[in-house]
């Protein structure tokens, strides 16, 4: 008789359907997915292979040794399980940290749906770590215009609308208001960084954008700029508002910027172009990269969570019952096909979904070897493993779901609106932080403290005493879900 081992599982990942012909794996930024060998069937993705091909370099423990004497902080466990896994020029900001120079942080989201998935939150929480780290200032990209050129079906006005709804999301990880900057493509093109995205596109040629990304012929020729765009967003000079307007001096200022790897194409060629130009005999920097892992979708490690594949995905919006669901039916199982042949030969935690989410989601070190141990060995049924992965995703979501119920359209316009931002940098060393006039009339940041207006200073206090009152509120129902959480799961 079945047990927990989940059987079903096994015909879940992409081998279930027609077989497939053979080919190598495609990581770019609008395709992921692992090679698919003589039988069909998806592999999981090659890292090594992707460090190798895109000349990236592997975080080795050296660099994790150094990052921790620089910042005197134990590594995020994204880093010390190879998550986050692969690099560009981090050795340099390490650098520009130690000596109190500027540096700031740019990630991103293209809004495609009302809610983000677990998947989206992965480099959103680590951006979350860097900027408690080093304490520099955020710069965070919503690419509706991304969005609109690469849909087929999509409105501007669909994509416009998902960006409030996903800025909320965003917000709920918990960033600073005080040193981060959210805008959207539609509303912030223009002046400065316009010119920066101009500059860019001079020097990507068709041929090069055909390399790069793999258009052709019939690519519309937004999506061939679009590229540019993405590119600015890592010079200082386009965010005059937040580091100056001495193009002289911000030309300079790096970014570091936390993505997944199909994300580097951009900037590569960013970088490429980055080498070339020149602002009165002064050089762009060149932007830094700090690269993670897929979470795989519940089908299998060969893939990513699509948005608009709900079976593919856990967001967070999805209740406890739908997370226990879809893990359960869906989540592809490393379980042998029978209690008696997974108890002689153990389980696979290398393709088993439920280990893999574990790995992203479960923060003690300890416990996750354990099960390890206890999976690949037998001592544990693929059901059992799955009820912790319930548990752990279930307590994730509702705690980002209480943080989210406090995040109105106030606090949207406050972390979109275009300001100073207050910013530390490494306590160690003296901090250079560049000078920014308002032109608004307001009180203006004075002393290169980056200091924020009196009334914006008002309007993040309003919003502190708001997040106060509803702390406690939110902390029970994330006990209330955790208890819900702890309660026994159903076996597979």
């Amino acid at each position: 008789m079945a047990t927990n081992v989940d059987a079903a599982a096994h015909s879940e990942p992409s081998n279930s359907e027609p077989a497939q012909k053979q080919q190598k794996q495609t990581i770019d930024p609008y395709n992921v997915q692992g090679e698919v060998d003589e039988h069909g069937v998806v592999q999981a993705i090659d890292y090594n292979k992707l460090v190798d091909e895109f000349g990236t370099k592997k975080i080795d423990q050296e660099l994790l040794d150094r990052l921790e004497r620089v910042t005197g902080k134990r590594p995020h466990h994204f880093l010390r399980r190879g998550i986050v896994f692969s690099h560009r020029d981090l050795e340099l900001i390490l650098d520009r940290y130690e000596r109190g120079q500027p540096f700031f942080l740019y990630t991103g989201r293209g809004p495609s749906s009302d809610s983000v998935h677990v998947g989206h939150t992965i480099p959103f929480e680590f951006t979350k770590w860097l900027q408690d780290t080093f304490d520099v200032p955020l710069i965070i990209m919503l690419t509706d215009d991304e969005k609109y050129l690469f849909s087929e079906k999509r409105t501007i006005e669909e994509v416009q609308g998902y960006c409030s709804s996903n800025a909320k999301d965003i917000i709920a990880i918990g960033f600073d208001p005080a040193k981060t900057f959210i805008f959207s493509d539609f509303d912030y093109v223009g002046g400065a960084f316009y010119r920066n995205i101009v500059r860019l596109s001079k020097h990507i040629t068709l041929n090069q954008a055909r390399a790069i990304f793999g258009f052709n012929e019939s690519t519309n020729i937004g999506r061939i700029h679009f590229g540019s765009i993405q590119g600015a967003t890592s010079w200082a000079s386009s965010f005059p508002h937040i580091f100056g307007e001495d193009e002289k001096e911000t030309v300079g200022i790096p970014a570091l910027i936390p993505c997944a790897i199909d994300q580097d194409p951009y900037f590569r060629m960013t970088r490429d172009v980055s080498a070339r130009l020149r602002y009165q005999g002064k050089s762009y920097a060149k932007p830094s990269l700090i690269h993670s892992l897929f979470l795989p979708a519940l089908q299998g490690p060969g893939t990513k969570m699509s948005a608009s594949i709900d079976e593919s995905a856990i967001f967070m919006r999805d209740t406890p019952n739908q997370i226990k669901n879809k893990i359960n039916r869906h989540a592809f199982s490393g379980g042998k096909v029978s209690e008696e042949e997974h108890r002689q030969l153990g389980g696979d935690t290398t393709v088993d979904v439920a280990f893999q989410y574990l790995r992203f989601f479960l923060e003690d070190d300890e416990e996750l070897e354990k099960i390890k141990v206890a999976y690949e060995a037998g001592e544990m049924l693929t059901g059992e493993l799955k009820a912790v992965c319930i548990r752990e995703l279930q307590k994730y979501v509702a705690s980002f779901q209480g943080r989210r119920a406090n995040v109105d359209d106030e606090t949207v316009k406050l972390f979109m609106e275009r300001r100073p931002l207050k910013w530390g940098g490494n306590p160690r060393a003296p901090v250079v932080v560049p000078k920014v006039e308002n032109g608004d009339g307001d009180e203006a940041a004075a002393d290169g403290e980056g200091k924020m207006t009196k009334n914006q200073l008002k309007k993040l206090e309003k919003l502190k005493q708001a997040e106060a009152k509803k702390a406690q509120k939110a902390k029970e129902k994330a006990e209330q879900a955790a208890a819900k959480a702890a309660e026994p799961s159903a076996a597979v």
